[in-house]
């Protein structure tokens, strides 16, 4: 067996793939939100000392964007705080800490895609809690960072092109910002670069690690309309007025050269969503 590893937040949809991934060569230890609160400092580090990991990767977050704004306490306590002890008990136990970040930590008023160089600018409650989980999460000398967008595939929590598809699906009609440029995240790929990074021992940093390419949501969710051979009503909306308490940022794509460097390609989007939509059934 390879290493040991324990996965925070093993319920969630990016944790469940990471822990069915890495397991095949590796001695995986999941956590769920209900084994193990990351914010609870003592427990984590109890919970590390006893299972010494060789490496630690943290899917714990608090994903509720619109959510965070009337409760920062709590997207504060599993996006920074909780991150925050994950990375000491890391650092204490000489284990690699990977943690994943997000595109909202950027302010999206730009025409290209964002760098890992690019200086980051929030313009939320949550993307300032993202923000400074990252900052922390350097606490642990063997860190990587990975910045997600638009994270699909895999289960637990319904992702928003998981509803556009099941929409799509069902006949209902599907609302699609014409206005916002991502470069999403498809949960098999992610895993796979995680696992690569991780055995590889690529240079500990920051990388971006989002499918190659960027779309809006209009356009994605024609294709996947196309992709599901279904006819769809979609209809074009603006997110300064969809009723959003979070300001989202408008141009986020995602560049992922530097994760390209280390040897690990990311997948363009159109054969990430069709390898989802393949993946439905």
């Amino acid at each position: 067996m390879g290493q040991r590893i324990v996965v925070t937040g093993a319920g969630g949809q990016l944790g469940k793939v990471l822990v069915r991934d890495l397991q095949k060569e590796h001695e995986v230890f999941g956590l769920t939100r209900e084994s193990l609160d990351v914010s609870d400092r003592p427990a984590v580090r109890d919970r590390v000392v006893k299972l010494k990991p060789t490496v630690i990767v943290n899917c714990a977050a608090y994903n509720d964007v619109d959510g965070a704004e009337e409760n920062p306490k709590a997207a504060l306590a599993a996006n920074a705080f909780g991150v925050s002890a994950l990375a000491d008990a890391a650092a204490a136990s000489d284990a690699v800490f990977v943690h994943f970040g997000s595109d909202f930590v950027f302010d999206g008023r730009t025409s290209r895609p964002y760098t890992e160089k690019d200086s980051p600018n929030p313009l939320s409650v949550y993307g300032a809690s993202k923000l400074l989980g990252e900052i922390l999460a350097t606490r642990a000398p063997k860190h990587y960072v990975l910045r997600l967008e638009s994270v699909f595939g895999g289960a637990g929590r319904s992702s928003s092109i998981g509803r556009m598809a099941d929409a799509i699906a069902k006949g209902d009609p599907v609302r699609a910002f014409a206005d916002r440029t991502v470069s999403p995240s498809f949960v098999d790929d992610v895993s796979r670069a995680t696992r690569r990074l991780v055995e590889k021992r690529a240079p500990f940093g920051l990388y971006h690690c989002v499918s190659t390419g960027f779309t809006n949501w209009m356009e994605l969710a024609q294709e996947l309309a196309r992709l599901m051979g279904k006819p769809a009503n979609i209809a074009p909306v603006a997110s300064g007025k969809a009723g959003l308490k979070a300001t989202r940022p408008r141009f986020c794509a995602l560049a992922c050269d530097k994760l390209a460097n280390a040897g690990i390609e990311m997948p363009d989007w159109r054969g990430a969503l069709a390898r989802y939509v393949a993946s439905r059934g």
